[in-house]
């Protein structure tokens, strides 16, 4: 048993997980300032990737509204970081739609405990109803992923509409300190890094005791046979809400990490466009990998941020471009192409193998 478990791979792995660990936690000593905070936003991205991954790469459920609930996560942590800054007051954009006092939702998030809380807890909920709508009616496959799009649009406009209580258009903005310190310190800003990249590990942890687990293999039977999973006695529909709510949860402490490191959030952040490209860093880096889901939020949107300041005007033809190829000729994404190429690799040593001793 115990051979079975520490197996030359498995130990390499390991040992690729502590070296990735540990070059994320010595990023600060070596990269300036502003790339050590675009990497903490590409960090927080790649927990979005995590969660996304659970429900598309290993049960099959297509989601493109996963920037909802990223993005209800960030307006909980923008709430409390407002307040904060105004001192408990109205937010000044309340000032401008002639609102004098706080409205009594927003009084709660002057606690840095409660906005935490609610950065979860608002996203998880309306996953779970959401899931609970869907997946007991069995609607799936593209009716579920034109839902999702539909929530995006719903949800946007209800944050653009209601101006004085969410910021409108501009989103909410203009704050400096969280607990006191200042977002703009660069101590404040290590730390901060050293979280995100805390939470990354914790949530790929999660994430990988998810999937090694029974409760993980019933999702990859729900992805690869909903019916005979029903058939042999199983409810897919509370594995379906129950992983939709736990990747929800995760979008939204990604949100909640992203806005920190960013010092603002706006509807146009959790649109569909958005929702599209987490699905992109998915598809591209690998779904049903979890490490290439993760890998793939963060050289998308490394090659973005390089690309689109060299040629502003192109780099989306290159996402573009580069999606098309990859569901085309890597369809398991980047992740998978290496999975291949070490399975041929392997399959090319046993026929050696049994060149040199054939059976008798």
């Amino acid at each position: 048993m115990l051979q079975q478990k520490w197996t030359p791979q498995r130990i390499w792995l390991l040992v690729g997980y502590a070296a990735a660990a540990a070059a994320l936690f010595s990023a600060p000593m070596f990269a300036s300032d502003f790339r050590l905070n675009l990497l903490a936003k590409f960090l927080a991205f790649a927990i979005v990737a995590l969660g996304l991954d659970l429900i598309w790469g290993y049960t099959g459920i297509l989601s493109l509204g996963h920037g909802i609930f990223f993005g209800l996560g960030a307006y909980a942590m923008a709430m409390y970081l407002k307040l904060e800054a105004s001192g408990g007051k109205p937010p000044d954009f309340m000032g401008w739609s002639g609102l004098k006092e706080l409205p009594f939702f927003w009084k709660p998030f002057e606690n840095f405990g409660f906005a935490v809380a609610m950065g979860v807890l608002i996203p998880s909920v309306l996953a779970l109803v959401l899931g609970y709508v869907t997946f007991r009616n069995r609607i799936k496959g593209v009716y579920f992923t034109i839902l999702t799009q539909a929530l995006v649009i719903i949800t946007t406009t209800l944050l653009v509409g209601q101006q004085a209580f969410t910021g409108g258009t501009n989103g909410i903005t203009g704050y400096s300190t969280i607990l006191g310190a200042s977002l703009g310190s660069a101590d404040t800003k290590r730390v901060l890094y050293w979280i995100t990249a805390a939470v990354l590990i914790a949530v790929f942890i999660l994430c990988r005791y998810i999937v090694g687990s029974r409760f993980g293999k019933v999702l990859r039977a729900i992805r690869d046979g909903e019916n005979r999973v029903r058939f042999i006695g199983y409810n897919p529909a509370i594995y379906q809400m129950v992983i939709f709510t736990i990747s929800a949860a995760i979008a939204g402490i990604a949100g909640m990490l992203f806005v920190l490191h960013v010092g603002i959030i706006s509807p146009s952040m959790l649109g569909i466009v958005p929702s599209i490209e987490m699905v992109l860093w998915v598809a591209i880096g690998g779904r049903g990998t979890l490490i290439g889901a993760a890998l793939g939020a963060i050289a998308m949107n490394w090659a973005k941020s390089e690309f689109s300041t060299a040629y502003p005007e192109g780099w989306l033809f290159f996402m573009g471009g580069l999606f098309v190829i990859v569901v085309v000729f890597m369809p398991k994404g980047i992740a998978g192409l290496i999975g291949q190429i070490k399975f041929r690799k392997k399959r090319k040593e046993k026929d050696h193998e049994g060149i040199r001793n054939p059976a008798v």
